[in-house]
């Protein structure tokens, strides 16, 4: 007997993360994103995938800010829809990446100060105020990694303990997962307390699930080390439409050009779209295919993984062998997002670009659900919730 598994899913953007978890056996049942074109993308994009509505419905606009979602009329809402669902569900999960530029290295880096940063308080807050049965956080690796935020990462932790949850962390990178892209990314999961009781895990005072009995690694496809090990392709002098054909003693699907032809990508209702250069061609042209050093105008490898998909500001990724830059279907491509994932035409370049950026990985985000769906799988769960 399987169990009946529902998310409430926060800062959706277009539903990638979601996507993941929906294709693992979660039942996405309230969706929240407070930004109404990467809302009406995650819209088009379930038209288009033949996807049901979540039962609690969008929210999006203002009334998806999460900071009324802790307190007044809007928290006694979101209280009641949990007491629905819990009536025909045995789990309930909260997931979400709340807005990260404040932690990036390379954002504005304001830290929990900064309007997106204070948002990542308040989804915890959200957290520990509607107890969900397990949480997941997602956020950029500054957070974690970089000490001017990491005593606000761990303050957030201790409130999650003291509410009651069990905790587990991992810096993941998406090429783990067969994402071609180097990506890291800080993922934290919280289960209450009494369900680790219930799975039949006795961990005393341990606020913190010791190492190795989360089953992070069941689901990914390479170490991190091994990865990125392999004697990829380097940098050479950029051809229009030049052919190379891929060298021996690489994984070929983690590479940018398996993805495109996978994915057809130029066959891609999103094919054309993309930023057509007011100048600079001459630029274009001039750097060599793979050279990724510059901190934009970076032109990507065919036979080579992408760096991180972060599109917004002065990022920029050349096509290998186009003198242009990405598509969105490339660069959906690059996020790992089956073929038949698109967003609108009416959506705009930037939207199309920031959400494609923002979003979790398609394989990361279900290699991680795959991964607490078998842990909350156990027999002894299952039996309980069986009587």
């Amino acid at each position: 007997m399987s169990l009946k598994s529902s998310i409430f899913s926060f800062f959706a953007g277009s539903g990638f993360l979601d996507f993941g978890f929906e294709s693992s056996g979660f039942n996405i049942v309230y969706v929240n994103e407070i930004f109404s074109p990467f809302a009406e993308a995650y819209r088009h994009s379930r038209e288009v995938l033949n996807l049901k509505l979540p039962q609690y419905g969008y929210h999006h606009g203002a009334e998806a800010d999460v900071t009324y979602l802790i307190e007044g009329e809007k928290a006694v809402y979101l209280k009641d829809l949990l007491q629905d669902c819990r009536q025909h569900n045995d789990i309930i999960g909260f997931i979400g990446g709340p807005p990260c530029p404040d932690f990036s290295v390379g954002g504005k880096n304001r830290g929990n100060l900064g309007d997106n940063g204070k948002l990542s308080a308040t989804y915890i807050e959200l957290i520990c105020q509607q107890k969900p049965d397990f949480f997941l956080f997602e956020n950029v690796k500054g957070l974690w990694k970089t000490k001017k935020h990491r005593s606000f990462y761990d303050s957030l932790k201790q409130k999650l303990n003291q509410a009651g949850y069990i905790l587990t962390e991992r810096l993941i990178n998406a090429i783990e997962y067969g994402v071609p892209q180097n990506r890291d990314r800080i993922i934290l999961l919280g289960f209450r307390n009494t369900l680790i009781q219930d799975i039949g895990i006795n961990l005393g005072n341990e606020r913190v699930l010791p190492s190795g009995l989360f089953p992070w690694s069941k689901y990914t496809l390479y170490s991190k080390d091994k990865a990125f090990s392999y004697p990829w392709a380097k940098s050479e002098p950029f051809k229009e439409n030049s052919v190379l054909l891929c060298p021996d003693n690489i994984p070929e699907e983690l590479t940018v050009e398996f993805w495109f032809t996978k994915n057809d990508v130029f066959n891609h209702p999103n094919s054309n779209h993309y930023f057509q250069p007011r100048a600079g061609i001459t630029k274009f042209s001039s750097i060599y295919e793979g050279d990724d050093s510059r901190k934009s105008y970076k032109r990507l490898h065919r036979w080579r993984y992408s760096p991180t998909a972060c599109y917004g500001n002065n990022e920029v990724h050349l096509h290998p062998y186009k003198v242009r830059r990405i598509s969105v279907a490339e660069a959906l491509a690059i996020q790992s997002l089956p073929a038949n994932f698109v967003l609108p035409d009416k959506m705009s370049l930037t939207n199309m670009f920031k959400t494609v950026g923002n979003g979790v990985p398609y394989l990361a985000s279900k290699g991680i659900a795959e991964t607490i769906l078998d842990f909350l799988s156990t027999e002894k769960l299952s039996n309980l919730y069986k009587r």
